[in-house]
């Protein structure tokens, strides 16, 4: 009795050490799946270009890595981890010109393949090579894989994730070496679903495999579970759908069906399948007749229609005989309502914008819950934000109005909108040739003649020959000492020439040039005379009189050198 108590308590520690080995297991295999992308608070290094060779800068403006290379790339800005070729040699600098990683053959970047600015590559990680496979490395030097890969490439769309081919199939492994899809499949993509602020960090991935009669598709989801298998000849994510949910329209045997989260919604009988973004519904045909299905797979307007139309909340549907019947989102009939009049829906659910044509004539007006608001005549209206929108006149004129239909500008704009990343409004005259400024508020922060409007970090510029001004993004004009505060000497207009003052307003250098630069992030600012320019350094003291002929506005220096931007936005500094 005694000895079979022990097996018995034997074979319980057994399976309880099974158990606990299984949850650290996964535990593990959890942390591997994380990763975070590298962000660039400075730049302390950049490429410079002289007579067709390449080598590095430091942003006081010196020459660490000669110009002797046949190109130089540097991963990350704020590293000193150098790339340098040489016909096809390359090799890794430091920031004193020492070859480093030389433990490592055949060490390259990583290129990303969505950028289009001056950091195109992996900031964390590079591979390497051994015994014709592949292997990847961080910019200290230290080893995250082994060289077990035939192929490692980055994904398209995911920054920090990772391509890789092994015994001839693909998966995709991250910055950190962990696993996220398991190398069995003959393609790996990225399902292209994008968050703000999350950019394509949530996207899934669509796989495949090659049967005989072609490839055959299947789904993965981040935590790398294969949740449709790999047999439909067809199949995409609906993107734009909200709340997270995967929705996946695919086709077997050329017929489409829908899914969600995995689980089937609409079976796969149907000749397309349209996601309407307005309304977030589906559009199906079926045979040579179209109805609509709510996201959950109901069916909210029957298959029985020869077209369907859909404008806002509304669904148009058009029967054998001609007669359209008008349906809201939830497939309820709209009784007397015209097929003219079109209804949008805007984020502010108070309010609705109608669109009604008659007699070729269009005209848009505002409704809240369910009472127009609006008597005048406009031919576009377009909600900004708030309780305000952008409305047009007979005469084609643009101005902003309340939802009492009360004046906020006057209407005398060819083109009014937001500005990018802010809450604030541009709007331009093209008679007078005047840009204003507003606040969210529709309150104007300022104007400018001839101007161009950028977005920078921190705030906005407004700027002409003449004048800059700049503005806060919560919408309050400020000076330049104010902007940069770090400076010890401003740019500053006199005359319609241009010279630079302390922050006391003292003059440092004299109004004798055309056009000047701030005093950038690297401690240097441009100088123009006679079509010319110059570098000063952020004491005002010359560093190069104004030499090169340049065709930019704001041409940004780092010492005696000036920036280019090429190709897909890859950036070098050049000189004399």
């Amino acid at each position: 009795m005694k000895k079979k108590n022990i097996i018995i308590l034997t074979i319980i520690i057994i399976l309880i050490a099974i158990i606990a080995g299984f949850f650290i297991y996964k535990k593990i295999e959890q942390e591997s799946r994380k990763y975070e992308i590298a962000t660039i608070s400075q730049y302390n290094y950049v490429v410079v270009r002289e007579n067709d060779k390449y080598g590095v800068l430091n942003t006081e403006g010196n020459k660490i890595v000669e110009t002797e290379y046949d190109n130089v790339i540097i991963p990350n800005p704020e590293k000193a981890v150098f790339i340098c070729y040489e016909g096809e040699n390359t090799k890794v600098l430091n920031e004193n010109a020492e070859p480093i990683f030389t433990e490592y053959e055949g060490i390259e970047p990583l290129r990303l393949k969505n950028i289009s600015e001056d950091l195109m590559y992996e900031k964390t990680t590079l591979k390497y090579k051994k015994d014709d496979k592949y292997g990847i490395i961080n910019l200290d030097g230290k080893k995250i894989t082994n060289a077990i890969y035939e192929e490692i490439d980055t994904l398209q769309y995911k920054e920090g994730e990772l391509l890789v081919k092994k015994d001839g199939k693909y998966g995709i492994i991250n910055i950190n070496g962990g696993t996220l899809v398991k190398p069995i499949y003959d393609s790996v993509e990225a399902d292209k679903y994008y968050e703000e602020g999350n950019s394509y960090k949530n996207a899934g991935y669509i796989v495949s495999e090659t049967t005989e009669e072609g490839y055959r598709y299947g789904y993965v989801n981040t935590d790398g579970k294969e949740i449709m298998e790999t047999k439909y000849n067809d199949l995409y994510r609906i993107t734009e759908a909200p709340n997270n949910d995967i929705y996946i329209i695919c086709a077997e045997n050329g017929k489409y069906g829908l899914f969600k989260n995995g689980k089937q919604i609409l079976s796969n009988e149907y000749q397309t399948l349209t996601y309407n973004e307005s309304n977030n519904t589906i559009t199906a045909l079926k045979g040579k007749k179209y109805g609509v299905f709510s996201m959950d797979g109901n069916e909210i307007v029957p298959i029985e229609y020869t077209q369907i139309n859909i404008t806002g909340n509304y669904i148009y549907a058009t029967g054998t005989d001609e007669n359209v019947k008008i349906f809201d989102s939830n497939g309820n009939e709209q009784q007397g309502m015209s097929q003219n009049l079109a209804i949008l829906n805007i984020p502010n659910t108070d309010y609705e914008i109608n669109i009604q044509t008659e007699n070729n004539q269009t005209r848009y007006s505002i409704y809240q819950k369910g009472n127009k608001i609006t008597n005048n005549d406009y031919i576009y209206i377009e909600y900004l934000g708030e309780n305000y929108f952008i409305a047009s006149n007979t005469d084609g004129k643009l101005g902003i109005i309340n939802d009492k239909e009360e004046n906020q500008t006057d209407f005398v704009y060819n083109s009014i909108q937001k500005i990018d990343d802010t809450n604030m409004i541009q709007a331009y005259n093209n008679t007078t040739k005047i840009t204003e400024i507003y606040s969210k508020d529709i309150k104007k922060i300022c104007e400018l003649e001839n101007a161009t409007v950028e977005t920078e970090k921190g705030y906005i510029k407004l700027y002409n020959d003449q004048q800059t001004k700049y503005i806060t993004l919560d919408g309050i004009e400020k000076q330049n000492t104010e902007i940069f505060a770090n400076n010890k000497i401003f740019a500053s207009s006199s005359n319609n020439k241009w010279g630079f003052v302390d922050k006391d307003g003292n003059v440092v250098i004299g109004y004798d040039y055309d056009k000047v630069t701030e005093v950038n992030e690297f401690g240097f600012a441009g100088i123009q005379k006679d079509g010319k320019w110059g570098v000063i350094n952020g004491d005002g003291q010359i560093i190069l009189e104004p030499t090169y002929e340049l065709n930019e506005n704001e041409p940004k220096f780092i010492g005696q050198y000036y920036q280019v931007i090429y190709g897909n936005g890859e950036i070098y500094y050049t000189g004399k």
